[in-house]
């Protein structure tokens, strides 16, 4: 009898279980993301990249120099189908006396599936006022939108640089009155995001490929915009080389660097730089970071046939001591 009522107890047991089990199956999917933040040491530099979102890139309709035939073929390979989801990621660099961020983001000009930056900037242990400096690749809305959020500075305590030749065309208000009318909102779009800066005297533009601060210095490579920039980050022998909007489509121009985008302003410019950048990167082997490559960004390259293919940088959850140590 005793046997009886414990193989009932039993059954009774197991049945709840799965009804448990059941249940915890059932439950309603969350369908959120975690935080968009990844770190890693650069010699003594920590570097923290941060995602600003993602938007879909309707390669069809921005690429050129390409067919639509060889287009399908590099997404297929890379597993990928058009319109690709583009990233949107901005670089923080704690050079241990001045924390500097490389780009912001779109802020609130882009749509909802963007302007995160300052969130995961958050999220990794920092606070918009205690950014330094800020460096900006090119004044396109996705790399400059954060800088203000309702009409206010997001970065109260930050200088502001960029080059000389990008301020000199996107903060013209002569530049902006001779512009096509289809061309007018991204003139507006800078000087409005860029504006509260300016007129609290905290943006300082340079000149050429200068040192920003101890270890960061900027490279000037016109092209995709008049004054677009690139920055290297160096400390202890290593380099990390960010790259802005060098590249945006990873599946067809790490294959071909002279595919190039409409939006390119000198697209032979562009596709010369893109091509002497993505040469060096790889004879030297330092690292890399791309505003638009996916999330963090950051990787190496290597030669293939007359391409090049992106290694993106291996994932560890050892903290940085551990990795010093």
């Amino acid at each position: 009898m005793l046997n009886v009522r414990s193989g009932a107890a039993a059954a009774v047991c197991a049945l709840a279980f799965l009804c448990g089990m059941s249940a915890l199956a059932g439950a309603p999917q969350l369908k959120t993301q975690a935080p968009g933040w990844y770190r890693m040491m650069l010699g003594d530099f920590e570097v923290t990249a941060l995602n600003d979102g993602t938007f879909p890139m309707d390669l069809v309709k921005l690429l050129t120099n390409i067919t639509p035939k060889q287009l399908d073929e590099d997404l297929s390979r890379s597993f990928l189908t058009n319109p690709v989801e583009a990233s949107v990621n901005g670089f923080l660099i704690n050079t241990g006396t001045k924390l500097v961020l490389v780009d912001t983001g779109a802020g609130t000009f882009f749509g909802p599936t963007v302007g995160k930056l300052v969130t995961n900037l958050e999220a990794s242990g920092y606070r918009p006022e205690q950014v330094d400096e800020i460096y900006i690749t090119h004044m396109h809305l996705d790399h400059v939108g954060g800088l203000i959020q309702d009409g206010k500075m997001v970065f109260p305590n930050a200088v502001l640089r960029a080059s000389q030749q990008e301020a000199d065309y996107w903060l013209s208000k002569a530049k902006m009155a001779a512009a096509p009318a289809d061309a007018k909102d991204g003139f507006a779009n800078a000087q409005k995001a860029l504006g509260p800066y300016v007129a609290a005297g905290r943006f300082k533009p340079f000149h050429g490929d200068v040192e920003l601060v101890p270890g960061i210095r900027s490279v000037v490579t016109p092209g995709h915009t008049p004054g677009h920039t690139l920055y290297m980050v160096e400390s202890g022998g290593e380099k990390l080389l960010l790259w802005g909007d060098l590249m945006h489509a990873a599946a067809a121009q790490f294959p071909d660097p002279s595919v190039s985008l409409r939006f390119d302003m000198d697209s032979a410019a562009a596709s010369e730089q893109r091509k002497k950048v993505f040469a060096d990167a790889a004879e030297h082997r330092y690292w890399v970071a791309g505003a638009h490559l996916p999330f963090p960004g950051i990787g190496h390259l290597r030669t293939n046939g007359s391409g090049y293919t992106y290694v993106h940088a291996n994932y560890t959850t050892l903290t940085l001591h551990e990795l010093q140590h």
